[in-house]
């Protein structure tokens, strides 16, 4: 019997559907796999603010400690989870083909109330670029925070005199649990490498670099990449508002992305293009072009309210 990949996955209920995913795409191909459920914590701590947390790689680093430590093989992750620079010793084996990259609102009842952004209501959600763009468009609104899996999210705004909650469609999708009265936010950026997973090993694990490489989306992992690129090119963490997406449309690379103040009173955008064989700096040069239209301002005053 050959070896037996060991791929690990927290325990919630949309990591364990990841997970499975890549372990079937194993399979397909013949190899043998088997599930290891690692607690993270992300998942201990549902209180604090994700933004409170030091909260760099909260949803990864027990996965990568494991995977670093021989205790498994292969670790799946939300790519928009992943901080921009891997661990040590940790490879990208594949990043797979991208579901929705969107955001979605989620209501409690009616949503007429959308369509006027000087409504009053009060929204959930735990990420500040979420919070920032929905202010930016609703300035009377107020934004609860909103933790927990996405079961318990659902489960909190039908018990809560919430108006909604904002959801990654992707999430909620992939585990049948998108409600039908959800509401695509076509206006709002996605968080960089939303939409996407991510499948790491350990650097030197040359089986698993070569089983996992039959289901590398190529494409994909170029929109990711420059995503990440512009990401990391500007610093920002959770507790920054920072958006991107980049596309593939035909023979060119579209980017777009933005930077907020948290309360979402101030705000600056990027678009720009390249052919896709020219266009592995779109990323770190869209992010320069936002620095010099009004980035740096934000982004000092944003690094300046945290001293």
């Amino acid at each position: 019997m050959g070896r037996v990949f060991k791929i690990g996955t927290r325990d919630s209920q949309l990591a364990v559907w990841q997970a499975t995913l890549v372990k079937d795409l194993l399979q397909g191909q013949g190899h043998e796999a088997e599930l290891v459920f690692i607690k993270s914590e992300g998942d201990t701590d549902l209180k604090t603010p994700l933004y409170e947390i030091g909260v760099q790689g909260i949803f990864t680093r027990a996965l990568d400690i494991a995977l670093l430590e021989g205790a498994i093989d292969i670790a799946v992750h939300s790519m928009k989870d992943v901080p921009t620079r891997l661990a040590e010793g940790i490879a990208q084996a594949a990043v797979l083909k991208r579901a929705s990259y969107k955001d979605i609102f989620v209501p409690k009842a009616d949503v007429a109330f959308m369509g006027d952004t000087y409504s009053t209501a009060t929204i959930a959600t735990s990420s500040t670029r979420r919070k920032a763009q929905w202010l930016n468009r609703y300035r009377n609104h107020t934004i609860d925070n909103l933790r927990g899996n996405v079961n318990t999210r659902l489960r909190k705004v039908r018990e809560s005199e919430w108006q909604g909650a904002i959801f990654a469609a992707a999430g909620l999708e992939r585990i049948g649990l998108r409600p039908e009265s959800a509401v695509d936010l076509e206006w709002m950026l996605p968080a960089p490498a939303q939409g996407a997973i991510m499948v790491v090993c350990q650097e030197d694990d040359a089986a698993v670099l070569s089983a996992c490489s039959g289901f590398h989306d190529a494409d994909t992992a170029l929109c990711v990449a420059l995503e990440r690129d512009y990401l990391r090119a500007l610093m920002g963490g959770c507790a920054t508002p920072i958006s991107a997406l980049a596309e593939v449309s035909g023979d060119m690379v579209i980017f777009k992305g933005n930077i907020l103040s948290v309360d979402g009173t101030e705000r600056v955008d990027v678009e720009q293009q390249a052919p896709v064989d020219k266009a592995h700096d779109l990323g770190k040069e869209a992010a320069a072009t936002l620095l010099r239209s009004g980035g740096q301002k934000i982004l000092d005053g944003i690094r300046n309210a945290g001293n």
